[in-house]
């Protein structure tokens, strides 16, 4: 398979989920603390990373939460933010300008943060209450797992925490193995969109964050490549209005509590264009996750596939993933 090491991304899998321990550790200090509500907020495809823990408190906690972006959170603020409320924050360079200034910003309040981070020594780091440093190690949301799975365990809202944070440990196992099964599709789908002039990207639930995330930070980002993303609910409101013959229309299927909204966009979306695409949760193979976690999981499982899209667009365009324009080149 075409730039694919199984056995580095496994040990980077081991790698990330030895900081289990350290990770719960701050996690049971926080509840013990007192946590009046918690504000994910981050930039660009960080905060989208983020999503999916922010829909999983908002779905199974008490524990008020907000997903927002960090320049608009500068520019704001929030009447909900209080002494005892838990900001998180992500960026993996650890130097974004925008969550940089809102860690500042929350030092100076008083305010307790989690800084997740990709390397050692940042800005963000410096001004963070609690810093975890994932060393790049993938997936990366197994961190988060840990976090908000221990937050809501010690609220007694995810009694089978421990048991979901044990096989975790195989998670990095079951990615590659849905990478080898969706290569063969992912390798068309790169052939046959390589110059699509527009595409159409829906997904929902916790699969939101990872639709707009590839939409924009990949497809538009690093492949320069025209896109709209929308969620499955909100498509019938506006965007099913430019669905004909020679559209694509990419939809992420879930396997959560909004899987009947994306069969509806199925439904729709394959009666009224010849390029309709589907890539389905409940297809993917993941012998080491009970069925119960399935959903929990989605985020990382179908990067792992999107992933092999990205490589297979990379090749196919010869166009780097890592080339850029604007972003980190000119002054903006």
């Amino acid at each position: 398979m075409l730039k694919f090491d199984a056995e580095k991304f496994i040990d980077e899998g081991k790698k990330g989920y030895q900081l289990r321990e350290k990770i719960e550790e701050i996690a049971t200090k926080l509840y013990d603390e007192g946590i009046r509500n918690i504000f994910f907020t981050a930039s660009g495809g960080s905060n989208a990373v983020m999503q999916p823990f922010n829909y999983w408190m908002e779905i199974k906690s008490d524990i008020p939460s907000y997903l927002i972006t960090a320049a608009d959170f500068l520019a704001t603020g929030s009447k909900k933010l209080k002494k005892d409320s838990l900001v998180i924050l992500l960026s993996k360079s650890g130097d974004t300008k925008e969550t940089v200034a809102i860690a500042k910003k929350m030092e100076e309040l008083g305010v307790r943060t989690v800084s997740f981070v990709n390397k050692e020594d940042t800005p963000l780091q410096e001004h963070s209450t609690h810093t975890i440093d994932t060393f790049g190690y993938h997936p990366q949301e197994m961190a988060f797992y840990f976090l908000i799975g221990k937050i809501l365990q010690k609220n007694q809202e995810f009694s089978e925490y421990e048991k979901f944070a044990d096989e975790l440990k195989h998670l990095p196992e079951d990615m590659n193995l849905v990478a080898e099964e969706i290569d063969e599709q992912a390798r068309n789908f790169a052939e046959k969109y390589q110059n699509a002039d527009y595409q159409i990207w829906v997904g929902s639930g916790d699969l939101w964050g990872t639709t707009y995330c590839y939409s924009m930070c990949v497809l538009e980002e690093s492949q320069w490549l025209r896109t709209k993303s929308v969620s499955s609910p909100e498509f019938f409101h506006g965007t099913f209005e430019l669905v004909e013959k020679g559209v694509p229309v990419v939809l992420l299927k879930s396997e959560g509590p909004t899987r009947a909204m994306d069969d509806r966009v199925a439904k729709f979306a394959s009666t009224y264009t010849d390029e309709f695409e589907e890539f389905d949760m409940s297809s993917f193979s993941l012998p080491h996750i009970s069925k119960e976690f399935r959903a929990l999981v989605e985020a990382p499982v179908m990067w792992a596939a999107l992933r092999r899209i990205s490589l297979h667009l990379e090749d196919v365009r010869n166009h780097s993933l890592d080339k850029r324009r604007y972003y980190r080149v000119v002054e903006y």
